[in-house]
């Protein structure tokens, strides 16, 4: 017999609003424990200094989480001029100083430069294995650490704010493994100037935006008055650019069992339309299963076919 789960089987999403000075794995531990969930994930790592939108999937949404981490982030971040840092934040010791302060006009300027597909040499204070062992490990035991630079997609960015002269907070809108850190540490380099990330606000996962966000203390409150499932997003939040398709009770049970269903030409032709604007590759070919507005599966179309990828049960949903 196989060992028995522990905990409640509660599935569907947590939109948190992670606060400044926890990591994201506390924050799961702390919300999975607040529902007894069985089973519980995050999507997108977000520093213990950063706060924001921390989607963690309970139960049969951690199926999702690959999904969501290749969605859209929003960030919000002020770069603080004058000082540079080992870690391109406010926690690392300084590394370099600068009376060079770049005009909201330069800065604009300068912006478009880093728009598209780009490469970008990551922090040496990341969580990047080197040889096996974390970057940043390595970094503060004083070995030094050489990154390669990586491909990285930044569809916008802007101007937000501009607090006083030392500060000016810009929101971009990016891709998967983009470091604002090194956005930055680039941005001072470009303008000659030295800066550094003095704040970072994580503003949207893919569907999940600041007015899904919740604190841990309004969870808790919920929880604690039997009111949780009030904060639970459906599953399917994670999946909001990945194409759906009604199925017959016939195909749901074929899903669940493993076995893949014919589509009719009109059905395919109309899943081909709505997937060519999807990146190329596996990912391009992934369609959403329903019935009865819940998801049955995540399946792969080929040939005219729905191959299921990956089932979810009723009963955990």
């Amino acid at each position: 017999m196989g060992r028995r789960k522990t905990g409640d089987a509660i599935s569907g999403w947590i939109a948190l609003d992670k606060p400044y000075g926890m990591g994201s794995t506390d924050a799961v531990t702390k919300v999975r424990r607040l529902f007894n969930a069985q089973k519980a994930g995050h999507a997108g790592t977000l520093d213990p200094l950063a706060t924001g939108c921390l989607p963690i999937a309970l139960g049969e949404a951690t199926k999702t989480v690959p999904y969501l981490v290749e969605a859209r982030k929003i960030y919000r971040f002020t770069i603080a001029w004058g000082v540079a840092t080992a870690t391109c934040d406010r926690e690392g010791d300084v590394t370099a100083t600068s009376d060079v302060r770049p005009s909201p006009h330069a800065v604009e300027a300068a912006l478009p430069g880093f728009i598209g597909e780009i490469l970008q040499v990551p922090p040496i204070y990341s969580a990047i294995k080197v040889d096996g062992e974390r970057a940043y490990d390595l970094a503060r035991e004083g070995v030094a650490v050489v990154l390669e630079p990586r491909r990285v997609s930044i569809h916008s960015a802007r101007v937000a704010d501009v607090p006083d002269a030392d500060h000016i907070t810009l929101e971009i809108e990016c891709g998967k493994g983009t470091y604002v850190r090194a956005l930055a540490r680039d941005l001072a380099s470009k303008l000659g100037a030295e800066g550094h990330v003095s704040a970072l606000h994580r503003a949207r996962v893919g569907g999940f935006t600041e007015p899904n966000l919740i604190s841990l203390e309004k969870l808790a409150e919920l929880v604690q008055n039997a009111a949780g499932s009030k904060a639970l997003l459906p599953v399917e939040t994670a999946l909001d650019d990945i194409p759906a398709l009604a199925i017959t009770t016939e195909e749901v049970f074929r899903l669940r069992q493993g076995r893949s269903i014919v589509l009719l030409p009109r059905q395919v032709e109309a899943l081909k339309t709505r997937l060519q604007s999807k990146a190329d590759g596996d990912a391009s070919r992934t369609v959403s299963a329903t019935s009865e507005g819940s998801i049955v599966a995540l399946c792969e179309l080929r040939a005219g076919r729905l191959s299921p990828t990956r089932v979810f049960h009723p009963s955990e949903t």
